[in-house]
């Protein structure tokens, strides 16, 4: 898989997920084996660079190359003005949301509502594109597969970032109206792979091994981007890398080894939020690791009720203390 002249390790990509894929969230991705990882979502209006919000999600000190910042507005002259801004920054890779289907974001004509205006998707971009070429940065997008079910238009977007120099194409197998319900079909993505030459990348619904070699089989997508299952099981990369190569499960993490993970997390986090914002943003991580242990509600409750990270740290450190370190760890929905 490339992007321009970047290569990347494996096709198994963390994707985007506003106030989740942070910078120790990215890292921590990264080392347990994703192949790339692109940033939160920022603000193409330059009235919010300077928000604390905004700057931390375009903080990449420490994190590996190449580093990709996913920008989001209806302007293409202001699109054009957040990529180089970001350039300066440290992006390497530029990447264009048209897939976001949240409702502050599409009121504002950014996001997916940008799928019903196909005359300014090709003005934007052209626009990003062009201010991106002459620094050498190659420009992504990542979208859905229309507006509707009615109106899907995916394979005409793709045609359009293929004609203005898109270098690869991410795209989820849901329409904005569906938001994360039901489940994602990849007929379309199969469809755009078949017709437009450009490096695809598939989205949606792969929360598996089994899950992400199909989807590569059946799209022949050139990777896969996994989201809300690499929530609190960031270790499903390195997972589904080894069953693409080897053709049999890795065994899960032990509790020893999560614990080394979680607090290791934790730690890279209460540094890049700081105490307040460390403590209370940290609960939801928390929350995700532990979310399908049986008995475990109760436990988060109080997690959750805790105003320091020192107290925080030093609870999740004594839960582990009461496991034997050599257990496997499974944090799975249980099957019907």
């Amino acid at each position: 898989m490339h992007i321009g002249s970047w290569s990347f390790a494996n096709p198994v990509f963390v994707a985007p997920m506003a106030g989740v894929t942070d910078r120790p969230y990215r890292r921590l991705c990264k080392a347990l084996g994703a192949g790339h990882a692109v940033s939160e979502m920022a603000a193409s209006n330059p009235k919010l660079w300077n928000s604390v919000k905004t700057s931390r999600r375009i903080d990449h000190q420490g994190e590996t190359a190449p580093i990709a910042v996913q920008i989001a507005g209806s302007d293409p002259e202001m699109m054009a003005e957040a990529a180089r801004f970001n350039i300066e920054k440290g992006a390497r890779i530029i990447d264009i949301n048209m897939g976001c289907p949240v409702k502050k974001v599409c009121n504002v004509a950014s996001g997916s509502a940008l799928l019903r205006d196909e005359p300014r998707i090709a003005a934007i971009l052209e626009s990003v594109v062009t201010a991106c070429q002459p620094l050498d940065v190659p420009v992504t997008l990542k979208t859905r597969t229309g507006w509707d079910r009615e109106s899907k238009n995916a394979l005409r977007i793709a045609r359009l970032a293929r004609e203005s120099g898109i270098a690869a194409l991410t795209l989820h197998g849901r329409t904005r109206c569906d938001l994360y319900q039901g489940e994602a079909e990849y007929d379309t993505i199969r469809q755009v792979k078949q017709e437009v030459d450009i490096p695809l990348i598939a989205n949606g619904d792969i929360d598996s091994p089994e899950k992400a070699k199909y989807v590569l089989q059946y799209t022949e997508a050139d990777a896969i981007m996994v989201g809300r299952a690499a929530q609190g099981r960031p270790w499903i990369f390195r997972e589904i890398n080894h069953y693409l190569q080897h053709g049999e499960h890795l065994a899960p993490p032990t509790f020893g080894e999560l614990r080394d993970v979680l607090l290791e997390h934790l730690e890279d986090h209460y540094a890049f939020y700081g105490e307040f914002t460390g403590v209370r943003t940290a609960r939801k991580h928390i929350g995700w690791y532990f979310a399908h242990l049986p008995d475990i509600r109760t436990w988060l409750d109080q997690i959750n009720k805790i105003e320091t990270t020192h107290e925080q740290f030093h609870a999740i450190s004594q839960w582990f203390d009461q496991r034997d370190p050599t257990a496997p760890f499974v944090n799975e929905p249980a099957v019907a």
